[in-house]
């Protein structure tokens, strides 16, 4: 090739590239531009310096795209390990609040219970204190609400029956006592069934004579299941130590009656 031949190469070369916008050279614009201005180029090899330039374009543009992807890369384990830990931190919490729960509501102690043959004496005796003797209707269940108090360590209790047997049983509920009042609930085996269902969640029914339903509520917890007792025949008897604050519930079932009423001699006491 003549001088003249490369010179007219080189000039159309140059007219090409004139025509070019610096948007066509992303990596040229950016990171070229500074260390090789156009009218550098008229002292260099066009043919040489277009193609290292383009090749440098595209190892910009590679290397962009790399680093968005590492980024990427970079975000998402980040991400996925703060999503990790945060099911770890509530899972913590949630082992740590039952944790607590479990430590507030520690297994309870069975109680200490006796029979005595001094059935006569026992109904003598309390004839003659207030609402001491009771009638428990067929049908139904009464509950004897005694909360936890400073002055004494432990619950106790008698009761003898006229005739025929009383089912009984002793829950406790671990909710905070607001009141030291003893009270008595009187009520329907379907209400009392509808009320612990409301409070307890669902509960599965029992026969008095293979124990007591189960109850679902977190604050209540069972001591004794309600069993019938043959309290016609002798005196029942019983205590339990205080596992805590809270309420003792005890239960005089004569749910499972169609037809007989059952007259209850009880009392309920507290001891040191």
């Amino acid at each position: 090739m003549t001088a003249m031949e490369r010179l007219e190469a080189t000039s159309e070369l140059q007219s090409r590239l004139s025509s070019l916008s610096f948007s066509s050279f992303p990596g040229i614009t950016s990171k070229q531009s500074d260390n090789r201005p156009l009218d550098r180029l008229q002292n260099t090899n066009l043919s040489e310096g277009f193609t290292k330039s383009t090749n440098q374009a595209d190892m910009d543009e590679t290397k962009e795209d790399s680093g968005q992807h590492c980024e990427g890369d970079e975000e998402a384990p980040a991400e996925l390990a703060l999503g990790e830990g945060g099911e770890e931190n509530n899972s913590s919490g949630s082992c740590q609040l039952s944790a607590e729960m479990k430590a507030q509501m520690p297994p309870l102690n069975p109680p200490a219970t006796w029979t005595s043959a001094a059935l006569k004496e026992l109904k003598a005796k309390l004839r003659t204190e207030k609402d001491s003797m009771v009638t428990v209707y067929r049908g139904d269940i009464m509950t004897v609400h005694v909360p936890t108090v400073p002055e004494a360590k432990k619950v106790c209790w008698e009761f003898a029956t006229d005739g025929y047997d009383i089912g009984f049983g002793i829950y406790f509920d671990w909710t905070p006592v607001t009141s030291r009042s003893i009270t008595v609930h009187i009520s329907e085996s379907s209400d009392d069934e509808d009320e612990e269902e409301e409070l307890e969640g669902p509960v599965s029914n029992g026969d008095v004579e293979k124990g007591s339903k189960s109850h679902a509520n977190s604050n209540l917890a069972e001591i004794l299941p309600v069993y019938r007792q043959d309290s016609h025949l002798s005196v029942h008897g019983g205590s339990h130590d205080f596992p805590g604050e809270g309420t003792y519930l005890l239960k005089f079932d004569n749910s499972y009656s169609l037809w007989r009423n059952k007259t209850l001699y009880y009392r309920v006491y507290y001891s040191a």
